[in-house]
Formats: C-alpha cells, structure tokens, sequence
C-alpha cells in the first residue's frame, strides 16, 4: 500500500460526526507513527515512511477529485489506495475490510469509484442506521452520542490496526481478522455474522432528535459545502 484516505468533511462544524470516521481512524493511525498532517495539494496529509496519509478537504460528495489527483501525481494504481470511511449498513462496534464494489450509498466513495475504478480497498467503519424519524443525511453529520464515546474510542483503535495489518499483511489477510470482530458490549463470538438487530441498534431505534447533535443544527443545514463545489453528506 501507498496511499491511505480517510473520508470527512473539513472544519470544525463536522468535527467529530459519524461521516468523519474516516478521519478519526487516520488521526489515530498518524498518531501511532507520530505523523503530523499539514495542508497540502490535495487535502491534508502526512507521511509515514514511504505511506502517504489523506484527509481530503473537498467535503465529502467530492473526495474522487483529492484521491484521483494524488493518485495521478503519485503514479499509484487503485490497489495500492486504502480508503477509510463509515458505512450505514454496519452497526457502531463493527469494521470491514473489502477490496472492490459498489459504493453502498456513501457518496465519497460513489466519487472515488466514478474518478478510478472501484479496485481500491475499503476499511469500512460501521455507523448504524438512523433511527425513526431522522434522515439519513442529519443521521451521518450527528456526533456521536456521550453513551457511545467508550465505544467509539475501542472501534477507532482497532480499525487502526486494522490499517496496520493491511499494510503489513495485505487486505486478504488483514479481513481474515478484522472482519470478524464486533465490539458492541455483551456481543458474543459469532455475533458479527448474525443477522438482526442487537439490544444497541434497538436503543438507537429508540432514540429521537433531540438524542444526538446534528452538526447542522445551529447553522441551517448540512449542504453549506455547495457554495465551494462540495457537500457534507
């Protein structure tokens, strides 16, 4: 591997929100090699050895633009990218690791696929599914709840190493122990296969609103990235 992405959106009114996982993951996987990001042609990045870290800053509905640039100017093939990002399908407290596909729905990575090719590898970090009554758009730009923060902290750490064991081991390899791992508390070995709902996803079934923060809440919106070309969601 030679590049690795982490999907957000920049600026602190989308710091720390469910789309900005991929972020969080690179944050603590620079941290571990004590890299530093500073703004560069493509977004935010920094170096571990010969690895290339990105956080893209053209908001979320365009990060193919950031990725395909560095990939051109770098002369990288998509299989050599690894591409952070949340994933609605997966419940918070579960990862995976998929090389190739589909989008499934997240626009960044919609982006990314239409720019080069969908042969790049995917570490999906899991988000849930909205709840009654909120969309999917206020779902993705709310943070994480005060109840979730323990949670969070154990999902981000072990999707670093996650990336760890992709760059040492390769994907295959590296699926073969992350993509079995469920980290939601009470969650027994074999969980992260079973179908259904857990006693979490029906506590964020039932939660309202006023249960979470949208990002966009004080400020009118979550598509205030147009104006530059881009949106959050």
């Amino acid at each position: 591997m030679r590049l690795i992405v982490g999907l957000g959106n920049p600026g602190p009114r989308y710091a720390g929100t469910r789309h900005n996982a991929g972020f969080l993951v690179l944050d603590a996987y620079a941290r571990r090699h004590g890299a530093t990001f500073r703004s560069g042609r493509d977004g935010e990045e920094a170096r571990v050895g010969r690895l290339r870290l990105l956080k893209p800053t053209t908001f979320m509905n365009l990060s193919g633009a950031a990725v395909q640039a560095a990939a051109t100017r770098n002369g990288l093939r998509p299989e050599e990218i690894v591409v952070v990002h949340d994933d609605l399908d997966l419940p918070l407290g579960r990862l995976r690791i998929r090389t190739g596909g589909g989008a499934g729905g997240q626009k960044g990575v919609r982006d990314i696929v239409a720019r080069i090719g969908p042969d790049f590898v995917r570490l999906k970090v899991g988000i849930g599914r909205p709840p009654p009554r909120w969309t999917v758009e206020h779902w993705v730009l709310s943070r994480f709840r005060d109840d979730e923060r323990e949670l969070v902290e154990r999902v981000v750490d072990a999707a670093a190493d996650g990336l760890e064991a992709i760059v040492r081991e390769g994907p295959d390899v590296a699926a073969n122990g992350v993509n079995g791992l469920d980290l939601r508390p009470g969650a027994e070995p074999g969980d992260a296969d079973a179908a259904g709902a857990t006693a979490d996803d029906a506590k964020r079934a039932d939660a309202t609103p006023d249960d979470a923060t949208p990002a966009d809440a004080a400020s009118g919106g979550p598509d205030d990235g147009e104006g530059r070309g881009g949106e959050a969601s």
